[in-house]
């Protein structure tokens, strides 16, 4: 009950990886919700406002508030599109999968420079003598790999 040695769980890194997804879905999905609600409560605010206070009549669009309602409709559906659609595609699967082709050119560009700074650059061929006399002349340890 009392003892020093506490008990600690520790998450590994793919279950850390599915629980920080898990969170963004979460949050996604939580702010769709929030954006419906306020659709509805902002479409129902723009019909009191137009034709039940008669506010906006002499606007040059006769009924103002359907085409904004109308305009925030497709903007909501194009959020609605990106939550269910657009991350079955674009999940983590597909992330890591750009990532790991990014990194292979990114890796094939760096080969590219360094084959070109060793064929501008020249160095001067040593033979293996040469390369012992010089570690034996060093008198620096040799490095650990």
């Amino acid at each position: 009950m009392f003892s020093k040695a506490k008990k600690t769980e520790r998450i590994d890194s793919e279950q850390r990886e599915q629980y920080e997804y898990a969170r963004q879905r979460i949050k996604q999905k939580k702010n769709l919700m929030r954006h419906f609600i306020v659709f509805l409560v902002g479409s129902v605010l723009l019909i009191i406002i137009n034709p039940v206070l008669g506010y906006g009549e002499n606007f040059f669009i006769k009924d103002w508030f359907i085409w904004a309602i109308l305009i925030w409709t497709f903007i909501f559906l194009v959020h609605l599109f990106n939550v269910f659609v657009m991350n079955k595609f674009m999940d983590k699967e597909w992330e890591d999968r750009q990532l790991e082709k990014l990194k292979a050119r990114q890796a094939e560009r760096m080969a590219e420079l360094q084959k070109k700074v060793d064929t501008e650059l020249q160095l001067p061929k040593m033979s293996s003598e040469e390369i012992k006399k010089n570690e034996l002349n060093n008198p620096l340890p040799p490095d650990v790999e």
